[in-house]
């Protein structure tokens, strides 16, 4: 989906995709990397991190925890479980602190594509759309792509 007055070409040539663990991520990564063998464009997959609200108040705690590394695991497995070997080096990461929607909303500002997947890690399995996905269709600068996982397959 393309929001009204957005310009594909005036962005950046680099394609943004969020990713999360979540299956519904690994499809919108193997998306975003067909697109780019086809378009020759880059691809920058972003995940968020945050610090869990109950622990605003230990201060200790906060200091000595890596708060990055889980999401950084959850990126660099990701992208090694989505990304072929010969598209590696059209993939770059990134691990940003912030909310999920908000931190692919500034990545995507000078993008010429958003990738998103339709549902991410919440518990809300019956919704079409998760949060961020609604989030970043409703407000980005440049054209969302939602991608589904693929439906399960009996085995």
């Amino acid at each position: 989906m393309s929001t009204p007055g957005t310009d594909p070409q005036s962005g950046s040539g680099r394609i943004v995709v969020g990713v999360d663990g979540s299956p519904s991520s690994e499809e919108a990564l193997r998306w975003a990397i067909g697109q780019a063998r086809l378009t020759g464009q880059p691809v920058e997959a972003v995940i968020s991190w945050s610090i869990p609200v109950g622990f605003g108040d230990a201060a200790g705690v906060l200091v000595t925890l890596d708060w990055e590394a889980e999401p950084t695991s959850t990126l660099k497995n990701t992208v090694a479980k989505a990304v072929d070997p010969p598209d590696a080096d059209r993939v770059s990461q990134r691990v940003v602190q912030g909310h999920p929607a908000q931190v692919l909303l500034d990545a995507a500002a000078d993008a010429a594509l958003l990738v998103v997947g339709s549902r991410g890690r919440s518990g809300f399995t019956g919704m079409l759309l998760g949060s961020v996905s609604q989030n970043v269709v409703a407000r980005a600068a440049c054209p969302v792509v939602v991608v589904r996982a693929p439906a399960d397959t009996p085995g």
